[in-house]
């Protein structure tokens, strides 16, 4: 069943959560007036209740000085009532604060069901018993959780779309055989089925992804027409990550094109279409020359190959990115939040140095979020920049599509 998350006004990694680290005493508060809350935190989650959401999961932040998971307003005023939500809320793991509170103010499941991961302590189990048991927690209130849990298994009826072997897979290693409790390390047996249910995604993830991209500037220089004498393709962010494109853990690094944020959300690629990659296989369709250069501090061959393609009035394509997380995993000092809004991996100065050679450079930039661009964007020789977010499995093929014609960006 569905689940939209995270509910509400999550809007940062830094502070989001209290202790660790020991130095936190509370997480921090997203102070929001009633109505920049309507107007744009609550919105989403109005289409997604609309569209038929099972369950939604609250997040770590407090609002307006109170826990998501135990703020009354925002849960039973806002979700429940205002939006007639009937599925059941879900704390995010460990974002339970309390008991009988939580309990009154909304939330229907606590997850991972412990207070710290693995204490064998919980706010609820044998304490919510007891708090209904004595009042503290009406029984009216323990009857709406459990009917809201059990009307969302009715709605997507699991019953007769039960997967085969289910649970099919491990949420903790590839291995084919392994413990199904993990942490008690009990019952080894087959836990991974590795079914692929691919179907036919990548044609929608390429599709989205093409939709998804934004033209920010272009003065005649797109959509290209692959007839170009030479077309030079500049920046690590177009190659091969040399590990592969799963080869940092939970993607915790920025080696090669960005297609995908860091963190626990994430998921292996099945294969990672490169841009260089797939510009390379467009040029040479037309029978024309491409070269590309993936190292951003390769200044002499870089400068050497914009001059190249400048002579013969090719196309010069930049790809920058910046990249960002979960708070867990820290990557180039930047502690899953961003820790400014510049290009990564000098990649201002890999456009400039690019531009000063090439009067038809197009910059591409896959990114988290916004960055700033007044250090290029007013360049003459800057002729397009193409806003293109984290693309997934087809970025290569997606972006493509933009840069010669086959999809309008946005």
């Amino acid at each position: 069943m569905a689940c939209t998350k995270h509910y509400i006004a999550n809007e940062q990694e830094h502070f989001r959560q209290g202790p660790p680290p020991s130095y936190l005493e509370a997480s921090l508060s997203s102070n929001i007036d009633d109505i920049t809350m309507h107007e744009l935190y609550l919105w989403p989650f109005a289409d997604a209740v609309r569209a038929g959401t099972a369950s939604i999961m609250c997040s770590y932040n407090q609002i307006n000085n109170s826990y998501a998971c135990q703020n009354s307003y925002v849960q039973n005023y806002l979700l429940k009532n205002e939006l007639g939500f009937q599925g059941f809320i879900l704390s995010d793991w460990q974002a339970q604060h309390s008991g009988v509170a939580s309990a009154l103010a909304g939330l229907d499941m606590t997850m991972p069901g412990d207070v710290v991961f693995n204490s064998a302590d919980s706010f609820w189990g044998t304490n919510l018993t007891i708090a209904v048991l004595n009042g503290t927690v009406p029984q009216w209130r323990l009857d709406d959780m459990t009917t809201r849990i059990v009307a969302g298994w009715y709605y997507v009826d699991r019953a007769s779309n039960e997967a085969e072997n289910a649970p099919n897979f491990s949420s903790w290693t590839d291995d084919t055989y392994g413990f199904e409790h993990y942490y008690a390390q009990e019952d080894y047996t087959q836990i991974n089925w590795h079914y692929d249910v691919r179907q036919d995604h990548a044609a929608d993830i390429r599709n989205q992804a093409a939709k998804g991209t934004v033209l920010l500037k272009n003065t005649g220089a797109l959509p290209l027409t692959g007839k170009e004498q030479l077309t030079a393709v500049f920046g690590s962010d177009a190659g091969e990550n040399p590990w592969g494109p799963n080869g940092c853990a939970d993607r915790g690094c920025d080696n090669g094109t960005l297609a995908m944020g860091w963190g626990s959300g994430t998921a292996d690629f099945p294969y990672l279409v490169t841009p260089l990659e797939a510009i390379k296989a467009k040029v040479r369709s037309n029978g024309k020359s491409i070269e590309g250069i993936t190292d951003d501090y390769a200044y002499s061959q870089i400068n050497s190959l914009a001059n190249s393609a400048a002579q013969v009035d090719g196309a010069c394509i930049v790809f920058a990115n910046a990249d960002a997380g979960e708070g867990y995993i820290i990557v180039d000092g930047n502690e899953g939040d961003r820790n400014n809004l510049t290009l990564w991996h000098n990649g201002n100065d890999l456009i400039s140095n690019v531009s000063s050679y090439c009067p038809n450079t197009i910059v591409v930039m896959h990114t988290v979020g916004p960055v700033l661009v007044d250090s290029f964007y007013e360049n003459p020789n800057v002729t397009a920049i193409i806003w293109a977010g984290i693309p997934g499995q087809e970025s290569g093929n997606s972006i493509v599509d933009v840069l010669y014609g086959d999809e309008n960006p946005g």
